[in-house]
């Protein structure tokens, strides 16, 4: 078996360095995927950041590179959920579906390859992409790379410690809840969640989720993630939503200082009303103080949404987008899903999905509605407005599994029919704070479909990265990546490279 040599420096560059130097011919296709795959089988045995590999078909694909593209021939990894390759396995984490594959590339991933990059393998979610956490049953925890006792966060936690140990760039994302700035946060990435609308949804969906989850990536510098966006802007004329046109440039924008001073809320309370550790709430000053020694005038002020109300017509999204997975499983399985199929917590979901009326799924989608006019008319005041990414750090792997009473508690409800019993007394509302109350900040972008991001600001007292949050009114993607783009110039901003699996080895 051939020696992999991994080269120095690499790891030093971005997902447009890289490029720069393949169009140069400064080096080669073949030795930058030679040294994602040595990084990779280092890294992977002690993280799971990644559950299939496509080494072949990588190499095969360096012989149709367009070097005229903006990344051609960087590696990267895509997500096992939605993001759907020709050929190739699509499990969403769960175990139910380790025999699909998919029949075509989804419309995200066509334009994704069409930057010129290579796919190198699919990274790890939790069943369904339904948490916070990245710890399926069938394949494992993914691990953080700044501490492999803890969650990278989820559900890209797989997509996120891909990049933060320097194996990949850039790899793919997607965000219903979070799941773009919640592993960002943990790993200390930059992510941006894009406005709805703004990046490919098609053929197989008109819409993710309602309209709540948008297909990006994660990456290490603030022009990676713009100039990946400048690429995925499309309208897509099938689907549900478009975005604002954007008929500039995003990259353009990060190095650009603001030609005004900015009017920027912020705060530290929970939506839930629940606790937010203080070492979250110390990241948001950390990036007021940075604000106001800007010259920007930056006041305390929560959102003029329910927070309670946002919360419950996310879970209840929840409830019904699992219900019609476990119908979309049924196709593909040819029988009734059984418990044993799905995870505890996914089966319970389920229940809950199936006992959920048409009306009460209407009701929720109006609260998102309200959200949206609320907080497009609070963005005519302030130009910004910022939160901590998560309230509390990362959790320790484990820790937020369903107890074995719980596990038996679900086992009873399914085995007795009491679905529509936990949807009284209030069982849905702490389920949904339970859910929800280490990652209580992330949703409302989601559900408004307006554009957020994660900055890496700070660190733990032991070592953890801890996002800041920024959101903008729906369209202003450009706005943001201005924003970040002065960030990353401040010694606040986290050296990913700093933790102990982003090292150069070579042998």
């Amino acid at each position: 078996m051939m020696t992999i040599v991994r080269l120095t420096g690499l790891e030093e560059l971005d997902g447009l360095g890289l490029a720069e130097l393949i169009k140069t011919k400064e080096i080669h296709p073949k030795e930058l995927l030679d040294d994602s795959i040595k990084k990779l089988e280092e890294i992977n045995p002690k993280l799971n950041a990644v559950i299939n590999v496509m080494y072949e078909q990588a190499i095969h694909s360096i012989k149709d590179i367009d070097y005229t593209r903006q990344f051609p021939g960087v590696p990267i990894f895509l997500k096992d959920i939605t993001q759907e390759i020709a050929g190739e396995p699509i499990t969403s984490g769960s175990k139910a579906f380790i025999n699909y594959k998919a029949s075509k590339d989804t419309a995200f991933v066509k334009r994704m390859r069409d930057t010129g990059v290579l796919f190198l393998g699919q990274t790890n979610v939790p069943e369904f992409a339904l948490m916070g956490i990245t710890e399926p049953e069938f394949y494992g925890p993914t691990r953080n790379p700044w501490d492999s006792e803890y969650t990278p966060g989820g559900s890209s936690g797989g997509s996120a410690v891909s990049v933060a140990t320097g194996v990949v760039a850039i790899a793919g994302a997607n965000d219903g809840g979070g799941s773009i700035r919640i592993p960002g946060a943990y790993c200390g990435l930059f992510g941006l969640k894009p406005s709805r609308g703004r990046t490919p949804v098609g053929p197989n969906y008109g819409r993710l989720w309602q309209g709540a989850s948008v297909d990006h990536v994660l990456t290490r510098t603030v022009r990676d993630s713009a100039a990946m966006l400048d690429e995925l802007n499309v309208c897509e004329k099938a689907a549900a939503f478009q975005a604002l046109p954007f008929s500039e440039k995003y990259l353009d924008y990060v190095d650009k200082p603001f030609s005004k001073k900015l009017t920027i809320a912020y705060s530290l309370i929970s939506p839930l009303g629940t606790k937010v550790d203080q070492e979250c709430k110390d990241a948001v000053m950390k990036a007021v103080k940075q604000l106001e020694d800007m010259g920007h005038h930056v006041e305390e002020k929560t959102a003029p949404v329910d927070g309670r109300k946002i919360a419950n017509s996310y879970i209840s999204m929840y409830f019904g987008e699992v219900g019609a997975t476990f119908s979309a499983l049924e196709s593909i399985l040819g029988r009734k899903v059984k418990q044993s199929d799905v995870e505890p917590s996914t089966w319970l979901l389920g229940l809950l999905g199936n006992s959920l009326s048409a009306k009460d799924f209407v009701l929720s989608l109006r609260e998102w509605d309200k959200a949206s006019y609320l907080m497009e008319s609070f963005h005519h005041t302030y130009d910004f407005y910022i939160t901590p990414t998560t309230a509390f750090p990362p959790a320790s792997i484990g820790e937020l599994g369903l107890s074995t009473m719980e596990k038996n508690l679900v086992k009873f409800v399914s085995t007795f029919g009491l679905g529509k019993l936990l949807s009284k007394g209030g069982f849905v509302e702490r389920l949904t704070e339970q859910s929800l109350e280490r990652t209580p900040f992330t949703q409302l972008a989601n559900l408004t479909g307006q554009p957020a991001m994660t900055l890496p600001l700070h660190q733990t007292s032991n070592g953890l990265p801890c996002g800041v949050q920024f959101m903008a009114a729906r369209g202003q993607e450009h706005h943001l990546f201005q924003m970040a783009g002065l960030f990353e110039q401040t010694s606040d901003w986290i050296d990913v490279s700093k933790n102990p699996f982003y090292q150069s080895t070579n042998s």
